[in-house]
């Protein structure tokens, strides 16, 4: 354990606030982006005519996947269910919509989804952390 300026590092106790830290984190960014995804899940029909449609699936294609992405894989990760697997969802989402959707827009156009595409990119690496379905299912798998 190391102590500077009154705080000890590498104790129990911080290990329990790198995990609540690890938490809110996932609950805060897939909150936030299930909102992006509960827009386009009710405004599903007004929207699918002309959505963006990059690989050429059709417009209500692209929404459904996008929805799929957003708003579904922000619910699972809000738990800590496949957290990996759903965070590579969205990153993939944030990508195309900054380099393909808002391709020619300027970089204030792309910031947001590309903040998103890193927070949600260190939760593909790290895992969803103690606090999870993820979390419970390991220890009842092992």
């Amino acid at each position: 354990m190391t102590k500077i300026i009154g705080l000890t590092f590498g104790s129990k106790t911080d290990n329990q606030l790198i995990e609540w830290g690890w938490f809110l984190l996932r609950v805060g960014l897939a909150l936030l982006m299930l909102r992006h995804g509960f827009g386009k899940l009710m405004g599903f029909s007004d929207m699918a005519p002309n959505f963006f449609d990059p690989f050429g699936l059709g417009g209500p294609v692209s929404l459904a996947l996008v929805v799929g992405s957003e708003f579904f894989g922000s619910l699972f990760i809000l738990f800590g269910f496949l957290t990996r697997w759903s965070s590579f969802t969205i990153i993939f989402t944030m990508f195309v919509a900054a380099f393909l959707a808002h391709g020619p827009d300027p970089f204030h156009k792309k910031e947001l989804a590309l903040v998103y595409a890193l927070g949600f990119f260190y939760f593909m690496l790290a895992g969803s952390g103690k606090y999870s379905v993820d979390h419970y299912l390991k220890k009842i798998i092992s």
